[in-house]
């Protein structure tokens, strides 16, 4: 084979092989203060094999010392906008929990689904399961007016969603193109988590 010929696939090749991976990198924040990051990575495309890993890293600081540590580990296997396995890990605070949920287990029956938001789908639900807990839980969720979020610098306008489940009210915004871009949620305590996309 030629240099030009592998060269020229190699560049038609490219745009296929990057468009199979998508990253969420997002800043958190507590009640307006930065506190870590959030990054979700996701392999395959729309309607086949899919791999989500997301990585959590929150640190609260008083007074510069550190009074409440999150971390988080993920590894999401989906067929389609169906999961099929889950493994999670979760330091919150020194409160260690794992999930572990491979194929066939009772809780992926049917067509099971995270809080996922960076998949829409998650929208038609009554129930998602818990990454952190491993527990389905019920939800309502409502669509919101559209609203203004800024998005790396720039105010975006956004479609809104609320996920009401047991402990928490979530509020997701997507851009008109149907990206993730941010998050709100309301903690207990009444603090605010939010995402906003980097």
């Amino acid at each position: 084979m030629s240099r030009r010929l592998a060269t020229g696939l190699l560049a038609l090749a490219l745009p296929f092989v990057a468009s199979a991976q998508q990253v969420w990198s997002f800043e958190a924040s507590l009640d307006g203060k930065p506190i870590g990051q959030h990054v979700f990575t996701l392999e395959g495309q729309d309607g086949a094999a899919r791999s989500l890993r997301s990585e959590a890293r929150f640190d609260v600081k008083l007074l510069g010392i550190t009074v409440y540590r999150y971390r988080h580990q993920a590894q999401e296997r989906w067929q389609g906008d169906c999961l099929k396995s889950l493994t999670a890990d979760t330091d919150d605070n020194g409160d260690k929990l794992a999930v572990r949920l491979e194929p066939g287990d009772p809780l992926l029956a049917g067509c099971a689904m995270s809080f996922a938001y960076w998949n829409r789908a998650i929208l038609r639900q009554r129930e998602l399961l818990n990454a952190q807990t491993g527990k389905l839980e019920p939800v309502r969720i409502e669509q919101l007016p559209a609203a203004n979020i800024d998005v790396r610098g720039q105010s975006v306008e956004a479609q809104r969603w609320r996920i009401v489940a047991l402990k928490q009210r979530i509020e997701l915004w997507y851009d008109g193109s149907g990206r993730w871009v941010g998050l709100d949620g309301t903690l207990e305590g009444g603090k605010l988590l939010s995402y906003r996309l980097r």
